[in-house]
């Protein structure tokens, strides 16, 4: 079992981490770890609660109410009634002045003309808008990922081309060690080249440093372990065709959308309403004041019946309404034409540094042939006491300089064509 356990823990210390990981693994990684992704579910939830609430305008609507008052005056018999009344032996107290109820009132609407359908499509529609907006936030994670991403693909290609460099330094500075030992070249010059290397192992420190905290960042930003990044092929990376599917466009529509929805509540709120509702209470004085001018007591009182409203009030505002509505769809569609103009720009000027970074490609290799041979030239020189050993490490450096500068463009090339799917979301 511990021998398993020791297996297991070996596979995953040594093995899982070096697995490769792609620019796209990354940017799914950390959209998933971005703690804004939690925004989509809360957005759904609270759309369903509020439509959930305006479903429930259809339900009775019931209010309780209870009161006391005390009145200057009540309404009574006329003074000759009372006299007659008086005459044939009946007392008419009449209404007392303070009076009693506590009543419930229930209403139920029956047809409302589509406000509450209305209501509920204008909150599903703010719930879209507030997506989507969530969404643009979450799609700009991927930027950062590639600025990550590629500047470590950067430094690990340093880090091995300054692998090389020391290779080459050590190699030559053991040629020197043996010719100052055959006394065919000074010390300053085995000097020289050591100092060189050591410098050159300080710049592989610092590389490491930098590799370090980049892995370190990146790592953190899509919540996995990410050490081993996988560079993209050129060859292989589909090239944007221009078209634009960024997901602000798609928050613009849902502004659309809301638009649309609000006009139609206005058309709903000119409609007339149906509705019935039931009344009861149990105080003094009831229906029947007649009878309570009689005897002072407390009745059961109720009422039944059908009401049909309609609110013109919403003519007057309707005009003004209408094109406030009206001036969010051209705010909208500004948004949009700012937005695509501003992509256009950032399209051109990314496709014009692709092909930038694809001409000086072509010379690349040509340059580093050319820098190489007049390098391996200079060793050979350097042998024959032609030239200094400063002459030499000139044009090691210049080799690694013609080197690094090929990494670099290949790199800049990789980074410029996912920044314009970034910049199109292809």
């Amino acid at each position: 079992m511990k021998r398993c356990f020791f297996i297991f823990s070996f596979f995953h210390l040594f093995i899982a981490p070096i697995v490769a990981q792609t620019l796209e693994d990354c940017q799914r990684a950390a959209e998933r770890n971005y703690p804004l992704i939690r925004q989509y579910r809360l957005i759904e939830k609270t759309t369903e609660l509020t439509v959930a609430n305006i479903q429930k305008g259809w339900l009775p609507q019931m209010s309780a109410s209870a009161q006391a008052t005390y009145q200057s005056d009540v309404m009574s018999w006329p003074d000759q009634m009372q006299t007659m009344i008086k005459g044939m032996g009946i007392e008419l107290a009449g209404l007392k002045k303070d009076q009693y109820r506590v009543g419930i009132d229930v209403q139920q609407t029956v047809y409302d003309g589509g406000a509450i359908k209305s209501q509920q499509q204008i909150a599903r529609q703010q719930g879209e808008v507030q997506a989507a907006q969530n969404e643009v936030n979450i799609y700009n994670i991927r930027k950062r990922v590639n600025e990550m991403f590629f500047a470590l693909l950067l430094t690990d290609n340093q880090i091995e081309l300054n692998k090389d460099l020391q290779l080459l330094l050590e190699a030559n500075e053991k040629k020197l060690a043996a010719m100052l030992k055959g006394g065919t070249a000074a010390e300053s010059d085995y000097l020289s080249v050591k100092a060189e290397r050591l410098n050159v192992m300080q710049q592989a420190t610092s590389l490491q440093s930098q590799r370090q905290s980049l892995v370190r960042m990146l790592s953190t930003f899509c919540g996995i372990e990410v050490n081993a990044p996988s560079k993209p092929f050129s060859n292989s990376t589909q090239w944007p065709n221009g078209e634009v599917l960024r997901p602000e466009l798609k928050a613009i529509d849902a502004q659309l959308r809301l638009a649309d929805a609000q006009e139609k509540a206005l058309d709903a709120a000119l409609m007339p309403k149906l509705g019935v509702f039931a009344q009861a209470y149990y105080g003094y004085p009831g229906y029947n004041m007649f009878e309570d001018m009689m005897q002072h007591k407390f009745s059961l009182n109720g009422m039944i019946g059908a009401r049909l409203s309609w609110n013109i009030g919403a003519l007057y505002t309707r005009k003004n309404d209408k094109a406030k509505i009206q001036l969010q769809r051209e705010t909208a569609e500004t948004n949009r034409e700012v937005f695509l103009f501003n992509n256009n720009l950032e399209q051109i000027q990314q496709n014009e540094n692709i092909e930038r970074y694809r001409k000086l490609m072509a010379d690349d290799e040509e340059i580093i042939t050319l820098r190489s041979n007049i390098r391996k030239a200079a060793e050979s020189k350097l042998s024959h006491g032609i030239i200094d050993v400063n002459d030499l490490v000139k044009e090691i450096n210049n080799e690694n300089a013609a080197r690094v500068q090929q990494s670099m463009h290949e790199i800049q090339m990789l980074k410029e064509i996912y920044d314009l799917k970034y910049t199109t979301n292809q």
